[in-house]
């Protein structure tokens, strides 16, 4: 069979407090993405302000904005220029009191192609996203786009097989995770390594399990006043969790990796764990728990 090659770039890029400067900067990332050959960009999550889920503050919902809206105004054009597909993460105003947690994509002419808000929302020290978003309402996604079918879900929802699954069930042949996720500055080393090898494991499973490309893009810098420091490591693994490439925890970089899309279909042939699935047997998955007795 042969290959059928798509371009993805990942743009991992520490923010500040000036909203402005950060979209320029992502613009900017972008730009360098599409000249190295990307025809796929995807931006980090809530890539146009600090990580703001580390308190609760009823300042921060005036971040919030609507979805298509002044970001995707923004990006349209861009990607038409460019001719290449955008995914970028936002803070979306839906109306008065919901807001949401969302990734808008943008398809390589300009096109609003449609959004995916996150499902599973965390509430953890430093990480109080209760407080900001609703869970998602639309469902798990699947986006058409010039280069490939994609599929998009956001950080906490790394930490879900059934989210991969059912995404990559509905056609996705490649799974995009806008991230945002740190360390605490006074954490040891040991497990900074642990927690990053667990993230990173957790994703290129899905990559097994479903056979196709995933995608992660986190930011990276100290936030917080110093106590968060975002661990970057943002990485493209192949359909059998294979490392294609991987950014460096302790810096900004734009990189762009050739994955070829037909890989799927000889890594599910060899290894056809879709045909194995037993769906018959899977209905107690929906239940929060299984009690015995």
């Amino acid at each position: 069979m042969a290959s059928k090659i798509v371009k993805v770039g990942t743009v991992q890029m520490s923010c500040t407090a000036d909203v402005d400067a950060n979209l320029k900067k992502a613009i900017q990332g972008i730009r360098e993405a599409a000249a190295k050959g990307a025809q796929i960009v995807c931006l980090q999550e809530l890539f146009r302000s600090l990580y703001f889920c580390d308190t609760e503050n009823y300042h921060n919902f005036a971040l919030a904005e609507p979805i298509p809206g002044p970001t995707t105004e923004a990006l349209s054009p861009l990607a038409a220029e460019l001719n290449c597909v955008i995914i970028a993460s936002l803070f979306e105003k839906r109306t008065q009191g919901i807001y949401h947690n969302t990734t808008a994509v943008i398809d390589a002419d300009g096109t609003y192609l449609g959004k995916y808000r996150k499902m599973h929302i965390p509430d953890d020290p430093a990480y109080y996203e209760k407080f900001y978003f609703t869970p998602g309402d639309l469902g798990y996604k699947v986006f058409k786009t010039k280069y490939a079918d994609i599929g998009v879900l956001i950080c906490w929802d790394q930490w879900y097989p059934e989210g991969a699954r059912i995404t990559a069930l509905m056609g996705a042949e490649i799974l995009f995770y806008p991230t945002a996720i740190g360390w605490a500055s006074t954490q040891d080393e040991d497990t900074n390594s642990e927690q990053f090898n667990a993230w990173q494991t957790i994703q290129r499973s899905h990559a097994v399990a479903n056979g196709v490309h995933v995608v992660s893009v986190n930011r990276v810098g100290l936030e917080q006043n110093g106590a968060m420091k975002f661990w970057g490591g943002s990485f493209v693994c192949n359909p059998f969790g294979r490392i294609l490439y991987q950014a460096p925890h302790d810096r900004e970089e734009v990189g762009v990796t050739a994955i070829d899309l037909n890989a799927t279909d000889s890594y599910r042939t060899h290894w056809p764990f879709l045909r194995d699935r037993r769906i018959d047997s899977y209905q107690p998955i929906t239940r929060r728990y299984i009690d015995e007795g």
